[in-house]
């Protein structure tokens, strides 16, 4: 297709726009979108199909920003096109309140898919996005009904490439060949300590080409638009492998800096962006210009976005009217509702049932409810038979031409690619028809963090399966056995942290995780075999703390979680052959506990008592709970799980000793508040 001076007008504007905002916020990052401006143009406007009407219609290509920092690029293509981004909002990138925040955030922004930032999380962001769209398509289209169909697009730069998780999951990519991926490489050459040669100086293609991607290399990612669309199209040709297109740019392309790292990360200077303007046919003395062709361009492709959402709903209605049961299904998932009376199918237990690893009993509920939702999707990272993250006769996602299953399968073998698979869930989660649960050991959710981060700040109902939760995992020793894991999940806003202590509390952790659509959980799970215990049900649980054990006469509360709480309710009868009496609350999730009514709460942590905390983790965080705590705040040891526990006294005797201790320190504190009383409740 031939390119002319309106091409190159759309393309300067989108340019002088990123330099005018970071101008003005006198912060920023201009040279990628400036150097980046020529793909951006070529891509969303002659090949991306998109409604800025809805942003949420299910069937448009999907595009990630994986170098975020270089999000007025996006955030100007966002305006131009007619999404909610108006100019006064491009005028007030990075400051306060704004809807446009320093790197993209996809709960702040209309139109931006995942939140981008750390490099190489929206790599891995697409790589899932583009396993959900292979999945929905294996699952619900029907001949004459193709109704998902989509590509997912997104760039990345020299930062994103040396980042371990753009590798790991550019090696799950290759293996998956997913053929619906295009992945634009900014290959400028510059990273902000200055030229690559400084750091980073391997072959990026031969390297692509080695993971199973197809690759292409425009030469002059700066004027060559021919080149670029042509790539593209090669591209999108090829369906049984991700493709990468290597695009060499000059970073801050115009500018006095352009092809220096002091333009990746500075606004530009005054007199820079003077004779940016005028070499560009702009006025100088103006700011946020748009000329209205450029509008009137943009505003055609979106129109022609929203007339092929209108053909689609035709479509989708008939679909839904000849196939009622799989239509009935697919609305119910698109409109993100769970199916009626799903959690009746979630396993209760009583005291008297055998006794568990927390680990299986997460096993039995997903057996129980996979066919309940056939949204979700489970995997692990090469840690199937440890994780016990499968359920019989689950059928594995993988390319159909490799004989190990298909598109539609629901078990994803993410590999030893904890990081990757985090970051993958995290764009399945963004795709809007799959929930995403994975698994691996809880000490190695910490080599996922920066996903799982993500996972809380973009709102993604994610599932992470976190097996062999604490030194009870025995012989495998201090590298293995998580100690201040727990702590730092906990601090991570909008994380639910579950540790259940038995069957019920398992099934509980289960019903908060998928109905909380906005907040991704974390579940603590153990090795060895918990009991049933009497007071646990599915409505304690979902409290997230209760009173496993009641005695109003009681000398101290003992408060703990997991495989500790029926630790703590042995160690009752310690006690009480010493002629004290306690009382023992199981806290299977503090974050939920947080949120129940103040009164509830003292119910379950009064005044007028001792509390000690009992988990076998770092004590950091306890002392809102209680008033000493009872942890580990050294690495374990590898020995019998029997013998780790006793060797650091979390036995009934030992728990016993220190609420003795307890109740000595405080018996003159007159009145014992709960540890819950706070002085600042009343500003929060």
């Amino acid at each position: 297709m031939a390119y002319d001076k309106l091409d190159q007008l759309a393309i300067n504007t989108i340019r002088l726009l990123a330099v005018d905002a970071t101008f003005k916020a006198n912060s920023g990052h201009p040279g990628a979108p400036m150097g980046m401006a020529p793909v951006a143009h070529v891509l969303f406007n002659k090949f991306m199909k998109f409604n800025p009407k809805n942003p949420k219609w299910l069937n448009r290509d999907r595009f990630v920003l994986s170098n975020g920092h270089g999000c007025m690029l996006q955030y100007a293509l966002l305006h131009l096109f007619g999404y909610k981004v108006s100019m006064d909002d491009l005028k007030s990138f990075r400051q306060i309140d704004s809807i446009l925040p320093g790197h993209p955030e996809s709960h702040d922004t209309e139109g931006i898919e995942v939140t981008t930032g750390p490099l190489g999380q929206g790599f891995a962001n697409a790589v899932g996005l583009a396993v959900a769209q292979a999945h929905t398509a294996a699952v619900y289209n029907k001949p004459g009904y193709n109704l998902c169909d989509n590509h997912t697009y997104f760039f990345f730069g020299d930062g994103c490439a040396m980042e371990g998780i753009a590798s790991e999951a550019a090696s799950a990519a290759g293996h998956l060949q997913l053929g619906n991926l295009i992945g634009i490489y900014d290959d400028n050459h510059i990273s902000i300590d200055g030229d690559t040669a400084c750091a980073f100086t391997e072959d990026v293609t031969k390297r692509f080409e080695a993971y199973g991607w197809h690759t292409v290399w425009v030469k002059n990612g700066d004027t060559d638009l021919e080149g670029i669309e042509a790539a593209i199209k090669e591209c999108q040709a090829v369906k049984d492998k991700p493709s990468m297109i290597r695009l060499t740019t000059t970073i801050g392309f115009g500018s006095l800096l352009q092809g220096t790292h002091g333009v990746h990360g500075n606004a530009l200077k005054a007199d820079d962006i003077k004779q940016l303007k005028e070499k560009f046919g702009f006025n100088p003395e103006k700011t946020f210009e748009v000329p209205q062709e450029v509008y009137d361009v943009y505003h055609k492709h979106a129109a022609e976005g929203a007339a092929a959402e209108q053909e689609w709903n035709k479509l989708f209605e008939k679909y839904v009217s000849e196939h009622k049961v799989l239509g009935a299904q697919f609305k119910r998932v698109l409109e993100g509702k769970l199916p009626e009376n799903w959690q009746s199918k979630l396993p209760v237990y009583k005291p008297t049932d055998g006794a568990q690893a927390s680990r299986k009993l997460s096993e039995a509920v997903l057996q129980a409810i996979h066919e309940e939702l056939p949204e979700l999707m489970s995997g692990s990272a090469d840690l199937t038979g440890s994780n016990n993250t499968i359920w019989k006769n689950a059928v594995d996602f993988q390319p159909p031409s490799t004989g190990l299953g298909d598109w539609s399968g629901r078990y994803m073998r993410y590999g030893v690619r904890e990081h990757a698979m985090a970051g993958m869930m995290n764009g399945m989660a963004a795709y809007g028809t799959v929930i995403p649960a994975g698994g691996t050991f809880l000490n190695f959710v910490s080599y996922a963090a920066g996903s799982v981060r993500l996972s809380s700040l973009a709102h993604h109902r994610v599932l992470y399966i976190a097996t062999h939760d604490s030194i009870g995992l025995g012989e495998d020793g201090p590298t293995h056995q998580p100690i201040e894991t727990l702590a730092h999940f906990r601090a991570l806003p909008n994380m639910m942290v579950w540790r259940p202590a038995d069957g019920n509390e398992t099934s509980a952790a289960y019903y908060m995780a998928l109905t909380s659509k906005g907040t991704p959980s974390i579940l603590a799970l153990t090795r060895q075999n918990l009991p049933q215990l009497e007071a646990s049900t599915l409505e304690n649980g979902i409290k997230g703390g209760y009173v496993a054990l009641e005695d109003k006469s009681a000398q101290i509360t003992l408060v703990a979680t997991g495989s500790e709480v029926s630790l703590c309710l042995e160690a009752v009868k310690t006690l009480k052959d010493q002629n004290i009496k306690a009382r023992v609350v199981s806290m299977p999730c503090v974050e939920v506990f947080d949120a129940q009514p103040k009164e509830y709460k003292l119910s379950v942590i009064p005044d007028g008592i001792p509390a000690l905390s009992v988990e076998v983790m770092s004590t950091l965080g306890w002392e809102k709970y209680s008033h000493e705590q009872f942890g580990l705040n050294r690495f374990g040891a590898s020995g019998p799980y029997k013998d780790v526990y006793k060797k650091f006294e979390f036995t009934p005797e030992g728990i016993a000793k220190r609420a003795v201790a307890t109740i000595e320190f405080y018996k003159d504190v007159k009145p014992l508040r709960s540890p819950l009383n706070r002085a600042f409740e009343q500003l929060i």
